[in-house]
């Protein structure tokens, strides 16, 4: 077992490395923001590339990377006004883009600097407390991810609370399945077990109304490009309400991505009812590792969760925690190349 490998500090603290290899994959991680910095993957030829984005060292994963590959929370994705109400309290949380709430704040959990609980050669353990009224949250609440590495990859993250609150964890990592230097992921192809999407508006904050996919951009039902019929010049930001049926495992099927070049293909599955599919609008000849520029679309996050803005929407699925309950979210990945 290689034991954590210091790469710098932040506030003083040391943010350390973790890096795991099992079954033909290998992945590094960073103590700050529990976060998947890099996954090798071999293609149809054994090839090993790494597939997701990222920075190479502590600042310029401080100046380009962004919520990339961390994980996300107390709440990922948005809120309407940073507000909602719980036993009759209204809680304002902090609101760091534009008037809204997103991804737990501007000081979250992705920009905190973890603890290695345990570790192996095939798993790490980080975890984290989250104090009372932090970024607005009411209770004290301890949160862990683990990485683990069984047949595929495991991310399982969980989360305990002393008092009522709500809780939405995700990871952020950006595949590009090509390899994270590779160009854009829009000749990629996905399939995505949703039969209804959440429509939103100028803010990113859904409406409320839960729409078939029939008929749309965002209908993945059939394996396609994912540049292919897509809504508006910032692509993908939206929630699909997964409909795969839960397994023995407890996981439904989500998404299936295929990189033709390369015969990389990648099954997801998770506990969650929603997958939030982005392909990265925002990145603009961004640095990132090995000397590489991610343009537009570089790489597409597949965040699987609780819906958007569900703690002011009572027809979505709750994300309320309560003392004595355990939140449990899994995602499984799958890696199969196709022949060669």
């Amino acid at each position: 077992m290689a034991a954590p490998t210091p790469i710098g500090q932040i506030g003083g603290r040391d943010v350390h490395a973790v890096s795991l290899t099992g079954e033909g994959l290998s992945l590094k991680l960073l103590t700050w923001g529990a976060r998947l910095a890099e996954l090798r993957v071999p293609d149809r030829h054994g090839t090993l590339a790494d597939i997701v984005l990222g920075q190479d060292d502590l600042s310029a994963w401080q100046t380009h990377g962004t919520y990339i590959g961390a994980t996300c929370g107390r709440y990922a994705n948005r809120i309407a006004g940073g507000r909602f109400t719980l036993d009759g309290r209204e809680v304002q949380l902090d609101r760091n883009e534009a008037a809204q709430h997103l991804h737990g704040g501007s000081d979250g959990l992705d920009l905190k600097i973890w603890d290695i609980e345990s570790q192996s050669d095939r798993h790490v353990t980080f975890t984290i407390t989250s104090p009372d009224g932090e970024m607005g949250y009411p209770g004290t609440l301890t949160a862990r991810t683990t990485y683990r590495i069984d047949a595929g990859l495991v991310i399982e993250m969980q989360a305990t609370t002393d008092a009522p609150t709500i809780v939405n964890l995700v990871n952020h990592a950006y595949f590009n399945l090509a390899g994270h230097g590779s160009g854009d992921i829009l000749g990629q192809q996905l399939q995505v077990e949703a039969g209804f999407y959440l429509p939103v508006d100028d803010r990113l904050i859904p409406t409320g109304e839960v729409l078939s996919v029939t008929g749309t951009p965002f209908d993945f039902r059939a394996l396609r490009p994912i540049g292919q019929d897509m809504p508006g010049e910032g692509g993908f930001d939206h929630n699909l309400c997964l409909s795969g049926p839960l397994g023995s495992d407890g996981l439904r099927p989500c998404l299936l991505a295929v990189d033709p070049a390369s015969g990389r293909r990648m099954h997801l599955s998770s506990t969650e009812p929603g997958l939030q599919f982005y392909t990265g609008a925002h990145f603009d000849q961004t640095p990132g590792k090995g000397g590489a520029r991610y343009p537009r679309f570089a790489g597409f996050a597949a965040e699987t969760q609780r819906f958007p803005d569900s703690p002011n929407r009572p027809q979505f699925p709750s994300a309320r925690l309560d003392p004595g309950q355990t939140y449990r979210h899994i995602m499984r990945f799958d890696f199969t190349p196709a022949p060669a």
